[in-house]
């Protein structure tokens, strides 16, 4: 019975995992910025390599494409009247999962068109926004991040 509860509960904890390494706690691969409402310039745009080996489909949502196990970038935002947007460049079809302050994930693939990804939050909250640019297939790609409150 004993042993039976330990697999059980390894199988949970080994399930979790993939999940639970995307979190605020881990320091962004291509780094951070603070913005305020009104930031200049506008977009800010960051280049980074997207993709990773962890399937995006894992977290809660609608998310897809594989990712690294830390945020690509971290933006820290002092909200105001303007919408926040975050979207993705890149040759390769490319995908957004953003954590939000509020802690709920939010995904997208292919909203801004040509393989290219949008994640707009209308009336955004003020504090950190963990992303993640991913790629769907197995292969890391270049891409741009832009930030931008004029979509």
């Amino acid at each position: 019975m004993k042993k039976t509860f330990v697999l059980a509960a390894a199988a949970v904890v080994l399930m979790a995992a993939p999940a639970m390494a995307q979190t605020a706690h881990r320091t962004a691969t291509f780094g951070e910025v603070s913005l305020s409402a009104g930031f200049t310039p506008d977009p800010y745009r960051v280049s980074m390599t997207a993709g990773g080996s962890i399937n995006g489909a894992r977290l809660p949502g609608s998310c897809m494409g594989n990712i690294s196990d830390a945020p690509d970038f971290e933006v820290t935002y002092d909200a105001g009247g303007l919408p926040l947007v975050f979207r993705t460049l890149s040759s390769a079809d490319t995908t957004l999962i953003i954590n939000g302050p509020d802690g709920r994930w939010y995904c997208d693939d292919d909203s801004y068109g040509d393989g290219d990804a949008m994640v707009r939050f209308s009336r955004p909250q003020s504090g950190t926004y963990d992303i993640w640019v991913g790629v769907l297939g197995d292969s890391t790609a270049s891409a741009t991040l832009e930030v931008t409150e004029t979509p």
